[in-house]
């Protein structure tokens, strides 16, 4: 059969036990300098997690570390050479390696470096004549009989010999194979309760098996944002890693293809993840084009690309789609049916809302904790299905928010659902955020527009310095599955982040100037360079689709007095500020225009001043150096310019890093 079945045991992989992927065990005279330091080196450039004991002084015995390090890895490679047996100390290895082999079915892999597989099974040659000085040393001859037998055990099993194959060709062999075994291939981070999905997944297993295996197979997921694309795609993904040994997962393509090196940056993690090489580097969109046909031509592959849009750039990725070896698996999730339609996607699956039990089963989960009804709130349940339909997204963030909640409450916020439109889903999720404290709001509201993706301690941090309490509240977003935290970062679902764009949006819908928060490129230009400003806005994110100018009217910043973020990732401004907030709690100025700051900013609410490809001769009086000791800085990173007068001696800041140019001239300080 082509393809496996779905099991749901499929769709929780089981998790991994090992510290270690690989444990080497060798003789140092014989091979440290030189086969095992290059078995190493290649380990290592593929990312896989090598123990490598490489102290050279040894004792008799074999350490209590080293003897955990075996029983911690995945595979044990063992190095067999000439003068192997005459060590204690690679004997004790080697039958510690034999024991996990069967008490915990760790791999084993002998390598016969210019020995025969027959010398060490029966111990001649240089074998022999080592156990036989070790039998004349020891008394106790029980010892070298256990030596003898795991000897003869790794010599019986399969593994390389050098014969006439050069030693890189026998290092890139042993590689592969290893490769084989323990990259990374599945997902973990897939549903909490993954509701509905293991029919859906023997979809499109069945879609699947209408195509020759050996074609290269293009399957398009598509449907409502917040319906379980990602997700689908992800449990897919993980049914099939085992038959492919080229794996990889693109999150949140039409996100990073955004940013102006996006797509260079998703052409080296597709190269850098099938080649399993985190050294290669990408300079331009045409050099990963091509580097991607050569590198991966004829390779089977299987390849995620999650949620694409028509601003996402396909062919850079993909060619024609025949750049990659037969048998391939390619699958693409969107929001938009055409995108499919226009890059020829012809295999096609439509993510369906859940059904009714689906829903009601999911929404149990959220806001219950169990698959089980109240019969308390058997009326009200049913009631609110028939508004919020079976969007997974939908039922988790309300279940969420009704969950420990009494009837009255729930009879409440029905009431809220009713007088909202049945299709208006950015609408249903802002249920959720009404439901917010004012602090909660301001924490969710800045998490999207400035901080998604962003490490959660950086975050609650900067939220703490403008009194919205972010221990209590990012906790009650998470409760109310509002955001995630992934990796020790904070995720927020695109429809989410959406909807509170558009929350921002409707404060003034003609008047960006009026809106607290800003970040689409053209409502910038708009306010920097056609208006004053206003009191309102309290951060603006710049990012435009490419480095642009803005020619700033130097009266725009006089009246943002309330602006605590301001973040310019890729924008030139022909003019510099007369004045800045002294609310600013992050200042992130990519090509600040200045020389000097405005006079009369101190900066004394600073947490984060980031200031790359400037140069500043003069902070001004509030940012003079001494005063640095009063504040709580988190991150500082200044680009100072060659004849800066402020910096004559070395200080000694609590938790501040300062990074300085690279002239000849300046010192380059690190300050901790």
């Amino acid at each position: 059969m082509a393809f496996q079945g779905a099991s749901s045991s499929s769709l929780s992989p089981s998790p991994s036990w090992w510290t270690y992927d690989v444990f080497l065990s060798f003789r140092g005279e014989d091979t440290r300098k030189r086969f095992t330091a290059h078995l190493h080196d290649a380990l290592r450039r593929k990312n896989i997690n090598t123990y490598i004991d490489d102290k050279l002084p040894r004792g008799e015995k074999i350490s209590p570390a080293l003897l955990k390090a075996i029983e911690n890895s995945r595979i044990s490679i063992v190095i067999l050479s000439k003068n192997y047996a005459s060590s204690t100390w690679c004997l004790d290895e080697l039958k510690k390696i034999i024991d996990c082999k069967t008490s915990k079915q760790q791999k084993v892999l002998p390598v016969f470096y210019d020995v025969s597989p027959t010398e060490v099974r029966y111990q001649r040659k240089n074998f022999g004549k080592a156990l036989a000085k070790l039998k004349d040393r020891f008394e106790d001859e029980t010892e070298v009989q256990k030596w003898k037998e795991a000897l003869k055990k790794v010599a019986d099993l399969s593994g390389f010999t050098l014969g006439d194959k050069t030693e890189p060709e026998l290092i890139q062999e042993i590689v592969r194979e290893i490769s084989k075994v323990v990259k990374p291939k599945c997902l973990n981070d897939v549903a909490k309760h993954p509701v509905g999905m293991e029919s859906r997944v023997h979809d499109i297993h069945d879609i699947l098996l209408h195509v020759e295996v050996n074609d290269i197979r293009i399957l398009g997921i598509y449907g409502l944002g917040g319906v379980g694309k990602t997700t689908l795609a992800k449990e897919i993904y993980n049914t099939f890693t085992d038959q492919f040994e080229d794996c990889c997962f693109l999150a949140n393509v039409r996100e990073t293809s955004k940013s102006e090196y996006g797509l260079i940056q998703l052409q080296e993690t597709l190269l850098c993840e099938i080649l399993r090489d985190s050294s290669l580097k990408v300079r331009n969109v045409d050099e990963g084009m091509g580097l991607i046909k050569e590198m991966l031509w004829s390779k089977r592959i299987l390849l995620v690309l999650d949620d694409l849009d028509q601003s996402v750039k396909v062919e850079k990725l993909l060619g024609g789609c025949d750049w990659f070896g037969l048998g391939s698996i390619i699958i693409i999730t969107t929001r938009d049916q055409h995108l499919l339609t226009s890059n020829n996607v012809n295999l096609r699956y439509k993510v369906k809302e859940l059904d009714r039990d689906e829903a009601l089963r999911l929404f149990c989960l959220n806001a219950f904790k169990n698959e089980n009804l109240n019969p308390d709130f058997v009326e009200l349940t049913e009631d609110l299905l028939r508004y919020v339909g079976g969007l997974p997204l939908a039922l988790m963030v309300l279940g969420s928010n009704l969950y420990g909640r009494d009837i009255h409450y729930w009879g409440s916020a029905l009431e809220k659902y009713k007088r909202i439109p049945h299709n208006d889903i950015h609408e249903k999720l802002r249920i959720s955020y009404d439901g917010l404290e004012e602090s909660e709001k301001n924490i969710f509201l800045d998490i999207a527009c400035f901080f998604t993706g962003e490490e959660e301690g950086y975050v609650t941090k900067v939220l703490d310095s403008s009194g919205f309490f972010p221990k209590c509240g990012i906790k009650v977003l998470v409760d109310k599955s509002l955001i995630t935290i992934e990796s020790g970062r904070l995720i927020m679902h695109d429809l989410l982040k959406d909807m509170d764009k558009e929350i921002v949006r409707q404060e003034s819908p003609e008047e960006p100037e009026k809106r607290s928060r800003l970040w689409f490129h053209e409502d910038i230009r708009h306010v920097f360079e056609e208006t004053k400003g206003t009191n309102k806005i309290q951060g603006i994110l710049i990012e435009f689709p490419k480095q642009d100018l803005i020619d700033l009217n130097p009266e725009t910043f006089s009246a943002m007095r309330r602006l605590r973020i301001f973040i310019n990732r890729n924008a030139r401004f022909l003019r510099e500020p007369n004045y800045l907030s002294n609310e600013l709690r992050v200042f992130d100025w990519h090509g600040y225009p200045s020389h000097f700051f405005p006079q009369k900013f101190h900066g004394k609410k600073l947490l984060v001043l980031k200031m790359d490809d400037c140069f500043i001769k003069e902070l001004g009086e509030g940012l003079k150096v001494p005063l640095f000791l009063s504040l709580n800085y988190i991150y500082v990173c200044v680009c100072v310019y060659i004849c800066c007068k402020f910096f004559t001696s070395k200080y000694i800041f609590p938790s501040v890093v300062f990074f300085f140019a690279e002239f000849p001239e300046v010192d380059y300080y690190e300050i901790l």
